[in-house]
């Protein structure tokens, strides 16, 4: 029963994704005919297009090479390849999850089922996760000190939508710093917080136990997270330059299109510090996708970059190479790793499978 319920979540999930983005693009193109917009989309050269897909690939590979480069630090011989389909199947239930919080997850329980212990793909995620998010934050705030002015024009009156966008991530980088080092306080400050919203029946009393137990269990995880940075500085590094390289990847997008259309007077890295903004502004919110806002966002902050001829065609084109056509690929990937491993669990019993699943919500 559970299992059908978390199926129809993700069912449900997707279906708000393509509803947003059908309404989305109705309400962006209301009174313009289809043919025209089609003719628009026709104007970007395929070829730029082409080199937009490779750099979409590009970004979910560069995940796939941090997760291949720890494994190999652990002893744990693992394709290339395969480390590809965890990145997908990540990024697949990121995309269809609030907040991206499904990914994880499922990449812990894919890697369990190909032998993977829970600990190292426990702690992996956790550094792919600060890396992430800390360069993202490192990133905006280094646009905004060199290039508010340019920032300011674009952004307008969306400022507010960027302010919650920062202090949601930054609240978020505080907290893991926090857990980090202070784990046992944490830890305190959870139980507690856990037992006032159980108090005051905002939680209930039957599941009081397992949310303290989940507390314990991420503390002492951030615990081990913060002893291996501590003592692996030069690694972490790495990964934080390899991350870096990967959103880059992504964030070039826009541009890619941008350069589509033949258009000029706009440097690469103006067009990187936008979408940025847009990532900061967004990334963070408790939709699926980001479907809508990020849609929105676009039109308006690049209105003056793509002009408002193409600004919505491109706004399209980008957000169909970065968001849609990824989300397609994962889904594939997703359904072909997940056919394998029902295909084996029907082979030797579903008992295995069960103990996995377990083993990773205890995570």
């Amino acid at each position: 029963m559970m299992k059908i319920k978390k199926n129809l979540k993700y069912v449900l999930n997707i279906f708000f994704i393509v509803v947003i983005g059908w309404l989305t693009v109705r309400l962006l193109f209301r009174g313009e005919e289809f043919s025209d917009i089609v003719a628009d989309l026709h104007l970007a050269k395929k070829s730029w297009l082409a080199v937009g897909a490779v750099c979409v690939f590009c970004y979910v590979a560069g995940e796939s090479v941090i997760i291949k480069y720890m494994l190999r630090l652990f002893e744990v011989k693992t394709p290339f390849r395969r480390c590809l389909k965890y990145s997908f199947i990540g990024f697949f239930f990121s995309c269809i999850t609030p907040s991206a919080s499904g990914g994880q997850p499922a990449q812990m329980y894919y890697m369990k089922k190909d032998g993977i212990k829970i600990g190292f793909s426990t702690l992996i995620m956790l550094i792919i996760t600060i890396a992430f998010k800390a360069v993202q934050v490192l990133l905006a705030v280094a646009f905004l000190l060199f290039n508010f002015g340019f920032i300011k024009l674009h952004v307008g009156r969306l400022w507010w939508l960027l302010l919650i966008g920062f202090i949601l991530n930054i609240a978020y980088i505080a907290g893991l710093v926090f857990i980090f080092y202070k784990p046992l306080w944490a830890r305190k400050m959870g139980i507690k917080l856990i037992n006032l919203l159980t108090r005051i029946r905002i939680l209930k009393e039957k599941n009081n136990e397992k949310y303290i137990n989940k507390i314990k269990r991420i503390c002492d995880n951030y615990m081990i997270g913060s002893e291996y940075i501590k003592s692996n500085v030069h690694t972490v590094i790495n990964i934080f330059l390899i991350t870096l390289v990967q959103r880059l990847f992504l964030l070039a997008v826009t541009w890619i299109v941008y350069k589509s259309y033949g258009l000029s007077g706009t440097g690469f890295w103006n067009i990187i510090a936008l979408q940025t903004m847009i990532g900061v502004a967004v990334e963070m919110l408790p939709l699926p996708g980001a479907a809508g806002v990020t849609e929105g966002c676009f039109t308006y902050m690049f209105m003056g970059i793509f002009t408002a001829e193409l600004v919505k065609p491109a706004m399209l084109l980008s957000r169909g190479l970065s968001f849609y056509l990824l989300l397609i690929m994962s889904a594939l990937v997703t359904f072909v790793a997940h056919f394998i491993v029902m295909r084996n669990d029907k082979k030797n019993g579903l008992e295995g499978s069960q103990e996995v699943k377990k083993e990773v919500e205890k995570e």
